[in-house]
């Protein structure tokens, strides 16, 4: 059954949410964005009007391209404010990686939480081009670390041959921050074909099998970063 497609209404509920979001974190934004388009649509139109042509019809098609142009940079600033803004406010909280590791596009599975501690450390899997990434985060490197290196004893038994990564999120030496996190990710290469991606999928089911329902971390896994997502596919 196919997911009917994202109304008109919707998006624009989607899009207020978004902008609300970012105005806690980003008070002067609405000021920001409304300068961005008024620069950007005269400079549109200045370079418009030294195009061939008079007459009406010109202006008005420099008019609106200049209003289109205007438009266009007013929404690029406005989704890189939104997104720092999302980490910004996501930062701290647990398993924000996971809010973060949402904005991964097609190719890539991702499945919060696939290990655990008491102290609320966490571990995230990713699957993707690079083979497996396990992202772990929390309040203590060495714990983190550690449950990494269990994390990938468990799955080098059912994905031998695999590439595994390890990847710890912070602010740390040695550790990659929540800004930087999927960008980090998806530069690590290109080591597993997608016939192949869907082998290790299967494989890593037994694994999950055997674990049982985990306990997850008190609050809710950040999500605001998928709904972030989705606006940028146009869904």
């Amino acid at each position: 059954m196919s997911t009917p497609a994202t109304t008109p209404t919707s998006r624009r509920g989607q899009i207020m949410q978004t902008y609300q979001m970012a105005k806690r974190s980003d008070p002067r934004l609405g000021l920001i964005l409304f300068a961005t388009f008024v620069v950007a649509a005269l400079v549109g139109f200045g370079l418009l009007t030294l195009l061939p042509g008079s007459g009406v019809l010109s202006l008005v098609l420099s008019i609106i391209g200049a209003f289109l142009i205007g438009l266009l940079a007013a929404l690029l600033l406005f989704g890189r404010r939104a997104q720092n803004a999302a980490y910004t406010q996501m930062e701290g909280q647990p398993a924000a990686a996971a809010g973060a590791l949402q904005m991964l596009r097609r190719g890539w599975k991702v499945d919060p939480v696939v290990g655990f501690t008491k102290q609320q450390d966490v571990v995230h899997r990713v699957v993707g081009p690079p083979g497996i990434v396990l992202v772990g985060e929390g309040s203590s490197p060495s714990r983190v670390k550690q449950l990494l290196a269990t994390e990938r004893k468990k799955h080098e038994r059912v994905a031998y041959e695999v590439p595994i990564h390890e990847v710890v999120c912070g602010r740390g030496d040695g550790e990659v921050p929540l800004p930087k996190l999927v960008r980090h990710v998806q530069k690590l290469g290109r080591s597993v074909k997608p016939a192949e991606i869907t082998d290790i999928l299967q494989r890593l089911k037994a694994l999950d099998a055997q674990r049982g329902k985990l306990p997850l971390p008190k609050g809710p896994v950040p999500t605001s970063m998928k709904g972030m997502r989705s606006q940028q596919r146009g869904r």
